[in-house]
């Protein structure tokens, strides 16, 4: 993993691919002289005409979005094949899809891919655009073989080829010379890609509606368990009936756990009051309170976002992690101020995950300063001890001295195992949690105080929240549910506190109009 691999960014390939053929041009020139002039010419020409023929593409994308909806969510394996200068196109998608679906993707020459199992039902990206004659009645053959294996074959071919009626999908493309026809077939994967991505990261939208209401009743002050759930209780029901019904529509066959969407879904009918209490030991395996209802929700819903979450907006995250390997990815990580700060409190560096390094280094612009920490120890779910204190809170008593009960903020960062920003009620202190994990438990939690910065520049306030929690695509979700648009300009506007630690409802209301 640490041999780097270069992968162009999107902008670079197709600038790449131009500079190539001129100086490919060129070359010829020299050696071929007077010879192919016309051959040199053509495609020349074909290339000017190039930007063009791509943004004929571009204005395609309602048609390529309304494919990737109905095909990408339904399958888990997906695959990406083309032949001649296709596989230039197969190779370049299948790292764009990598990246922005967070999937592992094969690329295959088209006629291999009837040797390699396709008992898997793959969703099948062919690249067949600029194909003619016989080779694209062979590659139309292909794709029949990949239909009578029930796979998905979404095809890119030329405007009026009928060859491909065989196909779960066609997308078409202007013809162009079959010299250049995979640039329009790689941009038509690009963005087939990204709307998948699009597509997979909505349906977390029931999920977050639901976490965001159950953390909304939570937040009010000396609320119990049960009145969380009666004040979240509509909200539940709302985001229960959605994600149902995309269970139903087999929406989260491809990228959401088996064992995720039982859990929730059972955690759900308890939550909502359609499931006595009674029975809550037998299935969770453990006793069944207003408190574990709520508790065992929030954690599986937190498990269910994770794994929906697609940050198209933030995807240089999983490129470097995908392209460059963990290894150095984490050496870069460590050097964030506010990992140095939990190591240099103690914490052990192979108790942090790489989601918490990362979500602390996301964080790190909205800290000007950490004042102090307190580390303490965690057993099981129940009980909290004080381990260490130093800078500011070697001054302040624990509670946790006379009440060792694990509870409140401390009890959910446990549970879901994942950083959190926090505000006192209280006392107005600002800290951050961090949780310590080894063999998939709690063993330990480090809480900083920090200072928040008053405010951040638009860039800066969005990347701390594209990494912090998905806050951002949770509050654009919020917000675009009653506004036409979401004006990340606002964000400068707000207070780090607030974004960081405000109901997302709250926060939203920043952007209602009238």
């Amino acid at each position: 993993r640490d041999v780097e691999m270069s992968v162009a960014s999107t902008k670079a390939f197709y600038s790449q691919v131009a500079a190539g053929c001129l100086l490919a041009v060129a070359i010829a020139g020299e050696v071929a002289g007077d010879r192919q002039t016309d051959s040199r010419r053509s495609l020349l020409e074909a290339l000017r005409a190039m930007p063009a023929v791509l943004e004929a593409v571009l204005e395609r994308r309602p048609a390529i979005g309304e494919a990737a909806r109905s095909l990408a969510l339904s399958r888990r394996h997906w695959a990406v094949v083309g032949n001649g200068p296709n596989q230039v196109a197969a190779r370049e998608v299948r790292i764009k899809l990598s990246e922005l679906c967070y999937m592992s993707i094969s690329s295959d020459v088209t006629e291999d891919k009837k040797h390699i199992d396709l008992s898997a039902e793959p969703l099948v990206l062919v690249c067949a655009a600029g194909l003619s004659g016989s080779v694209a009645d062979d590659v139309a053959k292909e794709v029949a073989i990949f239909g009578a294996h029930q796979a998905a074959p979404v095809v890119v071919a030329d405007d009026g080829d009928a060859r491909f009626n065989s196909a779960s999908a066609v997308l078409g493309v202007p013809p162009v010379d079959p010299r250049l026809a995979f640039l329009p077939a790689t941009m038509v994967g690009h963005l087939f890609g990204y709307e998948a991505a699009l597509a997979i990261d909505a349906g977390a939208r029931p999920l977050r509606e639901a976490r965001a209401a159950i953390e909304a009743a939570a937040a009010r002050s000396d609320t119990t368990a049960e009145e969380v759930l009666s004040l979240a209780g509509p909200a539940l029901a709302a985001s229960a009936a959605a994600f149902s019904a995309g269970l139903r529509g087999g929406d989260y066959d491809g990228h959401l756990e088996a064992s995720t969407a039982v859990r929730i879904t059972t955690l759900m009918r308890y939550a909502v009051g359609s499931a006595p209490l009674d029975g809550y030991e037998l299935e969770l395996g453990r006793v069944g309170t207003p408190e574990a209802v709520v508790d065992d929700l929030a954690a599986a819903l937190s498990v269910g976002i994770d794994e929906l979450t697609r940050p198209i907006d933030a995807i240089r995250h999983q490129a470097k992690t995908v392209t460059v390997g963990i290894s150095r990815s984490d050496q870069t990580l460590l050097e964030a101020p506010l990992i140095q700060a939990v190591l240099a409190a103690g914490a052990p560096r192979d108790c942090l995950s790489y989601s918490a390094l990362r979500s602390l280094a996301d964080l790190s612009p909205a800290v000007t300063e950490v004042l102090g920490h307190t580390r303490y120890r965690v057993d099981g779910l129940d009980t909290i001890s004080v381990v260490d204190q130093g800078g500011i809170a070697a001054g302040i008593a624990s509670r946790t001295a006379g009440s060792p009960a694990l509870t409140g903020s401390k009890h959910r960062v446990a549970a879901d195992r994942r950083v959190l920003a926090a505000r006192g009620r209280h006392d107005g202190r600002t800290v951050v949690f961090v949780p310590e994990v080894a063999a998939g438990s709690t063993v330990g939690i480090t809480l900083l105080h920090v200072r928040f910065a008053e405010s951040l520049p638009v860039a800066a306030a969005r990347g701390v929240l594209q990494g912090y929690r998905n806050r951002y695509s949770e509050l654009r979700d919020a917000v675009t549910e009653t506004e036409p648009a979401f004006d990340e300009e606002l964000l400068a506007g707000i207070g780090v506190v607030d974004l960081l630690t405000a109901p997302v409802g709250d926060l939203a209301d920043h952007w209602r109009s009238g």
